[in-house]
């Protein structure tokens, strides 16, 4: 009897996956391990594996197809042995081809909050014309440019495309993908590598002058050239940000704390060791000194280590500490565990493997899920202080601001001092002002006394 291969859950808030392409094809003789198709998940790009031996019978989704958790999606079995699509695979889906066109925004007219049962596959449709400028008098029209990554805002390309066009130092922000979606795969980074480079202007031609319009809703090189809205479908990652962000601004009240830190001492620590760990290829971050501080503080305060559920408040016993890093399309929060018994040094080398591979979308469920607290630090774009919104379950979220240089009294006495603001989102369900308070003062200690955290 042929096996059938489902969508996985592979994370913990994953409701539906995208199809990005199949890395098998039907009558293809499968292995248990063998990789069969890639997977964008609400978190990652990842690869669907098999845990049987066989032939590949029937593909039940093509290509970029959106597949809800549970729904099949191809068949296992005997050479020749017929298989049936299974009573939740829609049957345009069965009979649709495995590579479709490239797929355009119109089927996310319809909104957001309803829940995709089956397979969705998005079809093209034709581009709204652009209405005339009333100003202007009307011009010939002139071709449609081809919408580019640099054009839309965002970029699509799976991990192989991009860690192959790194090797070849092929720049593909400028690359048109013709995988689904417009994603960019490994045949046009190939392509693009064997295209000539494109002839430089004359030295004679000069761009012309922008104009900025007055007009509040566009702003281009001319007020007769109108551009064109575009309506961008939002990647299975930046829909569950948004859906989570809302239901943490709408159902949990938080309150907000905030403290000044003598950076100082941290500063001349941190300088000390890289100095003497330069040799070993160690180079400690500020952001490990707060994730290390941060272990400490909740061990010193476990409420603040804890999460509100149904059934009543869930104190961890672990302390498990996550950090926001940026991509491409979003944000995830790889996850250091049991962070208050690991040393700064493991700590640093953790957390720039773990962000290595949040960048290129490598990360596993194990590496994102499960965190009992959140650091987002945004010190190093510049930004002296903000604040955080709580990322469900936990009871509290801490934003950290740069490290800035400032007048402070000091014995009475005017002088130039290092302050990073800090500031704790907490979940007032759990965490009152006052535990509150208790955590950012255990925190504030340790990082203005640095060497505790060697100990």
């Amino acid at each position: 009897m042929a096996e059938i291969i489902e969508m996985p859950k592979l994370s913990d808030t994953m409701t539906v996956g995208t199809l990005v392409k199949w890395l098998k094809k039907e009558g293809d003789v499968v292995k248990s391990g063998d990789m069969l198709a890639e997977v964008e998940t609400d978190k990652a790009t990842m690869e669907l594996e098999s845990f049987f031996d066989g032939t590949l019978l029937k593909l039940f989704a093509p290509a970029g197809a959106q597949v809800a958790v549970g729904v099949a999606l191809c068949a296992i079995g005997k050479p020749g042995e017929k298989v049936e699509a299974p009573a939740n695979v829609p049957a345009a889906a069965t009979a649709a081809k495995p590579t479709p066109e490239p797929p355009s925004v119109s089927s996310m007219t319809k909104p957001k909050s309803e829940p995709v049962t089956a397979i969705q596959t998005i079809t093209p449709a034709p581009a709204p014309e652009a209405a005339p400028d009333p100003i202007q008098p009307a011009k010939a029209a002139a071709p449609a440019p081809i919408a580019t990554p640099a054009a839309t805002g965002r970029l699509r390309i799976s991990p192989l495309a991009r860690k192959f066009a790194e090797e070849k130092k092929v720049d593909y922000t400028r690359i048109q993908g013709s995988g689904p979606g417009g994603r960019i795969v490994r045949a046009d980074i190939v392509a693009a590598g064997k295209s000539p480079p494109a002839a430089p202007a004359p030295a004679s031609a000069k761009a012309p002058a922008k104009v900025v319009d007055t007009w509040p809703w566009r702003s281009v090189a001319d007020k007769s050239a109108v551009q064109a809205e575009t309506l961008i479908p939002p990647s299975n990652m930046r829909a569950t940000i948004a859906r989570r962000l809302l239901e943490s601004t709408t159902q949990i009240p938080h309150v907000y704390l905030e403290v000044e830190v003598d950076a100082g001492p941290l500063l001349a620590l941190r300088e000390q060791l890289n100095s003497g760990l330069a040799k070993d290829g160690v180079k400690l971050s500020v952001n490990d000194f707060v994730l290390k501080a941060c272990a400490a503080a909740l061990r010193a305060v476990p409420t603040v280590n804890s999460s509100w559920e149904a059934a009543g408040i869930k104190a961890h016993g672990n302390i498990h500490v996550a950090f926001a890093v940026a991509i491409d399309d979003g944000l995830i929060t790889p996850v250091i565990r049991d962070a208050d018994t690991k040393t700064l040094v493991q700590i640093s080398a953790e957390t720039k493997e773990l962000g290595r591979k949040a960048k290129d979308r490598k990360l596993t469920p194990a590496e994102f899920t499960g965190g009992t607290f959140c650091v987002s630090n945004l010190g190093m774009m510049g930004i002296a202080r903000f604040t955080a919104i709580i990322n469900p379950p936990n009871a509290a979220i801490l934003a950290v601001g740069t490290t800035m240089k400032k007048p402070v009294v000091v014995d009475d006495e005017i002088v130039v001092g290092q302050r990073m603001a800090l500031t704790l989102s907490c979940d007032h369900r759990l965490v009152d002002g006052a535990v509150g308070a208790k955590f950012l003062n255990a925190l504030r200690d340790h990082l203005q006394n640095p060497a505790l955290l060697l100990l």
